[in-house]
């Protein structure tokens, strides 16, 4: 199989989002994705931390699943194809089609209701990021929202309702995601989760203190429990900005802390996203079209087919399949 470049980590507009199949002002579409060699995206059915009241809930609930159902349709069966399991996405791959998969970002749009977990999963989301900023019913995030009432901790890392969504998760074949969690909540999620965890979109907190990166514990832990870490084209995770000023990170950054994540825990619990329309974009890979920008500064880094691989995919793919096990078991 050819190389399959994989995304894990793309936001949309929501709502009334563009119609991707033509060239917008997104950072990706399928032509973008097709200019750059980007094969695979996972486009996220995002909701934004609010006030837990049952109006909200609601709110978030259904906003979840209307764009789950919204990423569903940016797939035509042919020319793109909707995957929601490893052999579908190399299927899909193999036969020449872009490969269309989703995850919801914030588990605040359960409004407490875990059956949720599985309705999404049948719509075919492949992970659930716990928490975005903002401690939700489920876990205490890694950036707390003072506006909205927020403790620097509430629930001292997973909640009671939290434990049990990463057992159903773990039941029904949804990946962890502890990218935007607190550290107390991304080890205990490790410890818990009878399928590795991944953090999707984070980076190295050795190389950029940001509350938002992983610490070396943190990445040991990964190792440890056969874990990922998806590094990501955010400039302020990747270097720290002169006051007053933004940060004046590049591709070169980037790979800087896939190199740093893989010397510490390993090449096979690496690999990229980019977090664009969420955030990410930095000089060399500014959009999706860029794409191929990525593969050469990892090239030039010594990294290998095989490696450049697991990097794009490889380790991924086998994340999503150890998923799969754990729920079929």
């Amino acid at each position: 199989m050819t190389l399959l470049t994989l995304d894990t980590h793309i936001d949309i507009r929501w709502p009334d989002p563009p119609d991707a199949t033509t060239e917008t002002d997104r950072r990706v579409d399928f032509p973008k994705m097709a200019r750059g060699g980007l094969n695979a995206a996972v486009f996220i059915a995002y909701t934004p931390q609010t006030k837990r009241d049952e109006a909200n809930l609601t709110a978030a609930a259904a906003r979840a699943e209307a764009m789950l159902r919204h990423i569903r349709t940016r797939a035509d069966g042919t020319t793109r194809r909707f995957c929601a399991t490893a052999t579908e996405l190399e299927a899909a791959h193999a036969a020449g089609a872009l490969c269309v998969l989703s995850a919801v970002e914030n588990g605040n749009a359960l409004a407490r209701d875990l059956s949720r977990l599985k309705l999404w999963r049948d719509l075919g989301a492949i992970y659930l990021t716990l928490t975005h900023d903002g401690h939700n019913d489920l876990a205490d995030a890694a950036r707390p929202k003072p506006d909205l009432g927020d403790a620097p901790e509430e629930h001292g890392g997973l909640s009671p309702l939290g434990r049990d969504a990463i057992a159903e998760m773990n039941r029904i074949g949804l990946l962890v995601d502890v990218s935007h969690s607190a550290k107390s909540t991304m080890m205990q999620s490790a410890e818990l989760s009878r399928a590795p965890i991944a953090a999707t979109h984070s980076c190295c907190r050795a190389l950029c203190d940001h509350p938002r990166n992983l610490d070396d514990e943190q990445l040991d832990m990964l190792r440890a429990t056969g874990g990922l870490v998806q590094i990501t084209a955010l400039d302020a995770f990747l270097r720290p900005a002169p006051p007053g000023g933004k940060s004046p990170a590049t591709v070169k950054d980037m790979v800087d802390h896939v190199d740093y994540a893989v010397n510490r825990i390993g090449i096979d619990h690496v690999g990229l996203s980019s977090d664009f329309d969420g955030g990410g974009g930095i000089p060399g890979w500014k959009d999706a079209s860029e794409t191929a920008n990525l593969t050469a500064e990892l090239a030039a880094r010594g990294y290998g087919p095989r490696e450049i691989d697991l990097l794009w995919s490889g380790n991924f793919r086998r994340l999503m399949r150890r998923v799969e096990r754990t729920a079929s078991a």
